[in-house]
């Protein structure tokens, strides 16, 4: 096991800093439940934010919120505003220097987990000069990839062009307008020069292997990585056996790189129950495509914990990287087997054979002959899974990176 969960003699201070206070996905509540773990193991957290309402955890466990009281990109109704503000916005690296500036930096961390949403590259450059030492987690590849996912939104395949290259340049790969992908161009120029994103930064946290190998030709050679998995929590009921299920469960966006189209034909082909638990553009085909198939809609966490408990695998058909999926390591740990491709970071925990399935080709056909080996698996200990990303586990490793950034600083 990472460290002993408790902090060193000489850190004091850690400084979170993300674009939201509050969740609104993943990255966000990594961001805030890490502040509080880190306030529980009795280390004064400040976390820095653009966009509230704050989280009323924070307040609630003592943690300083420093709020700009900004829109994010997507939500600010001057449209002109919000590009400029993505590309560079000042008042946010203003406000992050002031902040640092109040602490010891031989005692304080600041931690970094994102900026693309509302705080923008400006907050790079003080990240790259601040005096106290920086980590900075790898939630998505906005620190090289203009669109944040290495993934060709128009071919829907995994995208291998160098970022910032000739090829990436001269290909529209954006969702939306080919206008929007020559503005994600410009916000990537600036997170690469005034920026100095990923140049300055000293010590990069990576959630998965996938992640770290298709970032490594874009980090910094003088950067130490540290592999940091998300904490998971689990409902401490254990789910009844896998075996007695029928249901084969998709969760998340319907959305085409997800693959949630690609399940919807392999479920037929199959002859399974498949029930997918979100919703997105991808409803409508699905409902044509296998009509048998059941859509909930979104979810709370709780009955997305029942959905995987009724269930006998969950099947997670993306087709671009990922980084750390949450959902398969949620069904892992609540006993049930995975069904993915191999390119995917949802393959990482899988073992073939033993707690879930891997196919190698991102089609219906090779889902579906996936799906029809479940019959050979083994019951799946929950108890590896559990172990691994428990957040316990997490802070303490996370305490191991903030002494090396103390010690390298």
């Amino acid at each position: 096991m990472h460290g002993t969960g408790v902090p060193k003699k000489n850190l004091k201070n850690v400084i979170i800093v993300y674009d939201f206070a509050h969740i609104n996905g993943g990255q966000a509540k990594v961001a805030i439940e890490s502040a509080l773990l880190l306030a529980q193991a009795e280390l004064n957290v400040c976390y820095f934010a653009a966009v509230g309402p704050i989280d009323e955890r924070l307040e609630s466990a003592g943690i300083r919120v420093e709020l700009l009281g900004q829109m994010d990109i997507l939500s600010e109704p001057d449209r002109k505003k919000a590009m400029v503000r993505g590309i560079w916005n000042i008042s946010a690296r203003k406000a992050l220097a002031t902040l640092s500036a109040q602490f010891d930096p031989s005692e304080t961390v600041i931690h970094c987990h994102g900026y693309a949403k509302a705080l923008s590259p400006s907050i790079g450059l003080e990240l790259a000069k601040s005096s106290l030492p920086t980590v900075y987690t790898m939630h998505e590849y906005f620190l090289a990839c203009p669109n944040g996912g290495f993934y060709d939104f128009k071919k829907h395949e995994i995208c291998t062009r160098r970022a910032l290259g000739f090829d990436c340049l001269t290909t529209n790969c954006d969702v939306r307008h080919p206008a929007h992908k020559v503005w994600r161009v410009a916000r990537q120029i600036a997170t690469k020069v005034p920026g100095q994103l990923p140049a300055g930064l000293r010590d990069i946290i990576y959630i998965s292997e996938v992640q770290r190998r298709a970032m490594a030709p874009y980090l910094p050679e003088a950067a130490q990585l540290h592999h940091v998995p998300n904490p998971v929590k689990f409902p401490n009921k254990m789910a009844p056996p896998a075996r007695d299920q029928d249901i084969f469960l998709f969760i998340g966006r319907l959305s085409p790189e997800k693959g949630a189209r690609i399940f919807a034909e392999a479920a037929k082909l199959a002859g399974i129950r498949a029930v997918f638990v979100g919703d997105g553009p991808e409803a409508e085909h699905i409902r044509k495509i296998n009509p048998e198939a059941e859509i909930t809609g979104w979810a709370t966490p709780s009955e997305v914990e029942g959905w995987i408990a009724q269930s006998r695998a969950l099947v997670f058909p993306s087709l671009w990287y990922e980084c750390q999926p949450l959902t398969p390591i949620e069904a892992l740990g609540q006993g049930r087997p995975v069904i993915t491709g191999s390119w995917s970071a949802g393959a990482e925990l899988v073992k073939d054979g033993i707690n879930g399935i891997l196919y190698h080709e991102p089609t219906s056909e090779a889902l579906a002959a996936a799906i029809t080996k479940i019959g050979t698996l083994p019951d799946v200990d929950p108890q590896p899974i559990r172990d691994f990303v428990a957040p316990e586990r997490h802070v303490a490793r996370l305490l191991d990176v903030y002494e090396t950034a103390l010690g390298r600083h």
